[in-house]
């Protein structure tokens, strides 16, 4: 089940199985999709519903953690990144060779961009928050001005 909601940085997608949030995307505005048509009362649309709620509440400022049930498909390596970026603190940044040393893979760098590059359910699961070792705004899918976008937020959050 999927949706279209409304953002502070444009529409975005979201889809969930009955097993959690699968995946969050930018929407083109000329290419929106809507809700499918399914039971409004099932657990992917609870899924959809809390997912809304709580992004709606992070681009407020209001919500410093996320605690949905994410089902992200990917690699073991790619859901090894993803749960450490899932651990990266609000308003914190860390390097890619980071990640790298937290899943206990010191010369993967690489390897930790392209999943981070890969992930599924941006913003959720904060690959905005992973920088370049020399603290400069490196790789976005989504572009640099989405991410400083998106670490401007929190930092604003947090000093609110």
């Amino acid at each position: 089940m999927q949706r279209v909601i409304s953002s502070p940085i444009g529409p975005i997608g979201i889809q969930a199985s009955k097993s959690g949030l699968t995946h969050l995307w930018f929407v083109d505005q000329d290419n929106q999709q809507r809700e499918s048509s399914l039971d409004p009362c099932s657990q992917s649309a609870k899924i959809l519903d809390q997912t809304e709620q709580q992004l709606s509440a992070f681009f407020a400022g209001k919500l410093p953690q996320f605690s949905l049930p994410l089902a992200p498909k990917g690699t073991e390596f790619q859901c090894q990144v993803w749960q450490a970026l899932t651990e990266i603190p609000f308003n914190q940044t860390v390097s890619y060779s980071d990640i790298a040393n937290a899943i206990a893979r010191p010369k993967s760098v690489r390897a930790v961009g392209a999943a981070n590059g890969a992930n599924p359910i941006p913003i959720i699961i904060p690959c905005h928050r992973v920088i370049g070792k020399n603290g400069k705004l490196t790789g976005y899918a989504y572009g640099l001005a989405l991410k400083q976008t998106l670490l401007d937020i929190e930092a604003r959050s947090s000093s609110e």
